[in-house]
């Protein structure tokens, strides 16, 4: 049985409203995907998230980190969280968020967590991205009467 969620933490399934309340935080440092055949071969405790595929592991690590322990990547990019408790069953929000950042030709590499999402994009466009998102604000408002 599962605990009840309190009214204030409830997720958000709203498109209009998670789009109208969006905020970015921004982590600190550069991110890097690094992948092995074996979880041996990664320092997984150093991970920021990660993900098993069928040809192995994969990790998000500090682009320091990474470095360190000599491991090879071909995509440095900043972390932005989107600050809105979008709830997982959510519909939208992944591709307004898409289509925002395509228009304006910024990879992006979605992380879904709990709580929030997560995009690595590259670290040269961080501030265009981020631009690109705080303008989905002003779309989700309403079309005056």
């Amino acid at each position: 049985m599962s605990a009840a969620v309190p009214p204030a933490a409830r997720a958000e399934t709203d498109l209009a409203k998670m789009l109208a309340s969006l905020q970015i935080d921004v982590r600190e440092g550069e991110y890097v995907f690094v992948s092995a055949p074996h979880w041996e071969a990664l320092p997984r405790e150093l991970a920021q998230a990660s993900i098993v595929e069928a040809e192995g592991p994969t990790c998000v690590l500090r682009r320091e980190h990474a470095d360190a322990h000599g491991l090879g990547y071909d995509f440095v990019a900043a972390w932005l969280s989107l600050r809105v408790h979008s709830a997982l069953q959510a519909v939208g929000l992944t591709a307004a968020v898409a289509q925002a950042l395509a228009r304006h030709g910024i990879a992006c590499n979605v992380l879904a967590g709990y709580h929030h999402d997560h995009l690595l994009v590259p670290t040269a466009r961080r501030e265009d991205a981020i631009a690109a998102l705080l303008a989905l604000r002003g779309d989700a408002a309403p079309a005056p009467a």
